[in-house]
């Protein structure tokens, strides 16, 4: 029987999901008992009062968050701990990570592709994730030549609120508009909505907002509805099971990082508007954005409004940064992965559903913009198919 003790917060979206992962993978391997502690243990019994219950008990592995205070006393155990939301590392323990830069470069070409010229980010001061998301968004920035403004708080809760908000409040209201805001994650995206919503700042014709975590209560409580980075969470927990078995197995104790990657974005109202000052070029995209899965291509959009073949093209670049075609290319290749991951149909359904011609070519296609064919996108990020990768 292998023991885990956790003592993380279960409100989160984010913990939800990682222990789904780490359920998922005792469910297929032996048996497991955990014992869920309350975050406020941490301040009733103190490090010394977890330490002394986690030896008592036999505990074969601890799972914690630890925002404040020290936790080296835990490092005699000699068990895998791993620590989630942390503000500092010690070699002595396994963090809970992931491609955080990866995941701000992956917010930042977004709006990019959008037409946006000005980007803020608004973050969690002193913790890791948040810094490296906002580092990852503005290089990527930095390289379009686009404007960059940048908040940082503690979490804003009941107690913080009247002199955070007030804050906040002052550099919304200062920013340029449009513009497209990055926040750390869901939980300071839907402040942010609030505050807006207060103020008359309008979202997305003002500010368009993009957390992480796709926190579905979150962003589907908040007005307009909030997109969001999905990451692959379940995953993560998963490996975090696979690696506490390693340990004991082998009886040999080793830290190591779990990284939790970004998978796609989950798009919502929050981020319906692009930047365009062209009303032909804006009228052009709502189109594609409605028929890119069917016969759409440079020819049929002159149709649509008065501007020649050429003179399209000239403008949609300037607005845009990319041509007509590869504007079109790349919705379907985001189509393509996201039906990938979220379904089970054959890869050649869903390239013809997506609006390729054939399966070869958006085979073709998907490897140059992606890296890896759509079976190896699949194998290595569908959830219903993550527990194989990782055997």
């Amino acid at each position: 029987m292998k023991k885990v003790l956790l003592l993380i917060d279960y409100s989160t979206e984010f913990s939800r999901r990682l222990l789904k992962g780490l359920i998922d993978y005792t469910k297929e391997n032996g048996e497991w008992t955990f014992y869920r502690m309350p975050m406020y243990y941490k301040t009733l019994l103190g490090e010394t009062g977890i330490y002394n219950w986690a030896k008592q008990w036999k505990a074969n592995a601890i799972i914690a968050q630890w925002e404040l205070g020290k936790f080296d006393i835990f490092k005699d155990l000699k068990i895998p701990v791993f620590l989630q939301n942390y503000k500092e590392k010690n070699d002595c323990f396994s963090y809970i990570t992931g491609d955080y830069t990866g995941t701000g470069r992956l917010a930042a070409r977004f709006f990019i592709q959008r037409g946006y010229k000005n980007f803020a980010f608004c973050g969690h001061k002193g913790f890791r994730w948040s810094i490296e998301r906002a580092e990852g968004y503005q290089r990527e920035i930095e390289k379009s030549g686009g404007n960059y403004y940048y908040f940082e708080s503690e979490g804003i809760n009941e107690i913080q609120w009247s002199k955070s908000h007030v804050e906040l409040k002052k550099w919304l209201h200062l920013l340029p508009k449009p513009i497209a805001l990055f926040a750390c994650d869901d939980n300071f995206a839907i402040q942010i909505s609030e505050i807006c919503k207060m103020n008359k700042i309008s979202i997305p014709q003002e500010i368009s907002l993009l957390g992480v975590d796709n926190d579905e209560l979150i962003c589907n409580l908040s007005e307009p509805t909030i997109s969001s980075i999905v990451l692959n969470i379940e995953k993560g927990g998963y490996e975090i099971g696979r690696r506490i078995d390693q340990v004991i197995l082998n009886n040999k104790n080793e830290s190591f990082n779990i990284s939790i990657d970004p998978l796609y974005l989950e798009l919502r109202n929050s981020t319906e508007k692009y930047s365009i000052t062209n009303k032909y070029i804006r009228e052009v995209i709502n189109y594609i954005e409605n028929n890119f899965r069917n016969d759409c291509n440079t020819k049929s959009l002159t149709d649509l409004v008065p501007l020649s073949r050429r003179s399209l093209e000239t403008k949609f670049k300037e607005e845009i940064g990319t041509s007509v075609y590869q504007f079109i290319l790349d919705r379907r290749i985001e189509y393509f992965a996201n039906l990938l991951i979220s379904t089970d149909k054959d890869v050649c359904e869903i390239a013809i559903e997506a609006g390729f011609n054939t399966c070869k070519n958006a085979s073709r296609f998907f490897k140059k913009a992606k890296g890896c064919t759509p079976l190896e996108f699949r194998k290595k990020q569908n959830k219903s198919n993550e527990k194989t990768g990782l055997s």
